[in-house]
């Protein structure tokens, strides 16, 4: 899912890896809304905001939705730098850190809610850390897949879903026409698997608050987990031949 580069990387691995944190963004996005009325998982809207507020001479609240873009790009950032920092590494994975990274901030967010209330984070350092980590996601899921797959947002997506779904229509060739197939099939798995998202995490919501967002650290450990358990299964079998 995430250990195969270049050509080594298949149309499958890339499914994985939108299914997988397609969901987990879904799970950020919503318990962010309810919790923080904050997006999280995108900066798009931020921008209006920003410019609304400058034009309303609202400078404080300005600057909170510059802030809101600058921590998405950090994330984005620093993760990208790890990434380039341990590309060659052969004992560490580049993408290791950054997934550690996003789960260790999710789940001191998502623990936040036991703090006590003078240690309790405020809406807007939970939105900032948030935006922090949906950057990092965005930008190692951007590097593994060679651009192939984002699962932040929706708005590109649907764009060249739809481009897709016209050049279909029109491209008989059957090499073209399956690449277009499987193309489609792979920007619909990431829109559900968000919208899915979405919908657990609103549900988990109502039971467990911003606890919800330790659910969405944990299935990152088991995305961890898989990838390398799947890692050796298949090294193995090689080396058994």
């Amino acid at each position: 899912m995430f250990r195969h580069r270049g050509k080594r990387r298949t149309y499958s691995h890339n499914l994985k890896l939108a299914s997988a944190l397609s969901f987990v963004a879904g799970i950020v996005n919503i318990t962010g809304v309810l919790s923080v009325k904050v997006l999280t998982t995108n900066i798009t809207g931020h921008f209006a905001f920003f410019s609304e507020e400058i034009l309303f001479k609202k400078h404080q609240s300005a600057f909170m939705y510059l802030l809101f873009i600058l921590f998405f790009l950090m994330g984005s950032f620093i993760s990208s730098l790890i990434i380039e920092f341990y590309r060659n590494g052969k004992k560490i994975r580049p993408h290791t850190f950054p997934i550690i990274i996003e789960i260790i901030l999710l789940s001191f967010v998502g623990l936040s809610g036991d703090l006590p209330r003078d240690f309790s984070l405020s809406s807007h350092i939970i939105a900032y850390i948030l935006l922090f980590s949906m950057g990092i996601q965005n930008s190692l899921v951007t590097r593994v897949s060679q651009s192939v797959v984002r699962t932040t947002h929706l708005t590109g997506l649907f764009t060249d879903l739809g481009i897709d779904l016209s050049q279909i229509v029109f491209n008989k060739e059957y090499t073209a026409h399956q690449q277009l197939k499987k193309s489609i099939f792979l920007k619909l798995v990431i829109i559900i698997c968000f919208f899915s998202g979405c919908i657990v995490g609103g549900l988990l919501y109502k039971l467990f608050y911003i606890k919800t967002l330790l659910f969405a650290s944990g299935f990152l450990v088991y995305i961890i987990w898989y990838d390398r358990i799947l890692y050796r299964y298949y090294f193995l079998r090689r080396k058994l031949r």
